[in-house]
């Protein structure tokens, strides 16, 4: 039942639609017997400023989620930043202190990993290709440079952002072999890191058909659970991961995050 006293948790999205956070954490919250609510907010780019600004003056407000466009445009906004989300210049969960101070942090890539965890998938020694170098495929980067693998790939529409990225990893992690490219050939395991996939229309991110035999695909798109990418990976025989585990993984850490961080109001 909400009341007073609950506790509001906000998503930003640009669809917002087809977000699966607000029922997925909200069942959560009500079975772990929390006093908070979520609740989706559609806001354009050039919104994203005047509504972040309106939002910290909310006394009652625990904190927010922040998808897609919206993560890389999301740090300048806040007064601090984790680590993690500083190196990856994206930001995906928000905390507001008692003082309506905002404090990012970028739960992404490690949802992402405890989801490919939950089905088994390794990282270390593996040959890893990544379609996008936006907020999500930042984070996920960050990650898997973590994990040791044999090398990453990195390939987006923009060569110089894919580059940029690229540049970030090797820096935060020396010993990485990373490069920018087109195509997964000659790897085993794909990942799609882009909004590819969320309209019927839309062209796959990359060719599963390159990859080598046995590799597995995977997505960070919830909605629909199978895209396209993932039935074309299906009928080649790959191994396939769906968006859905990355979510799971994730609903956990927001949960500590945004509700039992210590803040005295939270």
């Amino acid at each position: 039942m909400i009341s007073g006293h609950t506790k509001t948790l906000v998503i930003l999205a640009d669809p917002v639609a087809h977000v699966r956070t607000p029922e997925a954490l909200n069942a959560r919250m009500s079975e772990a017997g929390i006093d908070a609510v979520m609740v989706p907010a559609e806001v354009a780019p050039g919104d994203l400023a005047a509504t972040v600004e309106g939002l910290r003056s909310i006394r009652n407000l625990a904190g927010l989620v922040v998808t897609v466009p919206h993560k890389t445009a999301m740090p300048a906004l806040c007064d601090s930043l984790s680590q993690r989300a500083e190196i990856a210049s994206s930001v995906n969960v928000v905390r507001r202190g008692a003082d309506g101070r905002l404090h990012g942090d970028l739960l992404d890539g490690e949802g992402f990993m405890r989801g490919l965890s939950s089905t088994g998938t390794e990282i270390s020694g593996k040959r890893i290709f990544l379609a996008g170098a936006g907020g999500a495929a930042s984070a996920i980067a960050f990650s898997l440079a973590a994990r040791g693998p044999a090398c990453l790939t990195v390939a987006n529409r923009s060569r110089a952002k894919a580059q940029d990225l690229v540049t970030r990893l090797t820096r935060a992690f020396p010993g990485l072999e990373a490069a920018v490219g087109d195509g997964p050939t000659g790897h085993d395991l794909a990942i799609n890191g882009t909004s590819l996939g969320l309209k019927p229309e839309d062209p796959l991110p990359f060719e599963p058909a390159e990859l080598l035999a046995g590799a597995t695909v995977a997505e960070v798109i919830m909605q629909p659970e199978t895209t396209a990418l993932l039935d074309r990976a299906q009928e080649l025989g790959l191994g396939t991961h769906a968006g859905r585990h990355m979510l799971d993984g994730q609903l956990a850490e927001m949960m500590d995050f945004l509700l039992t961080s210590g803040d005295p109001q939270i």
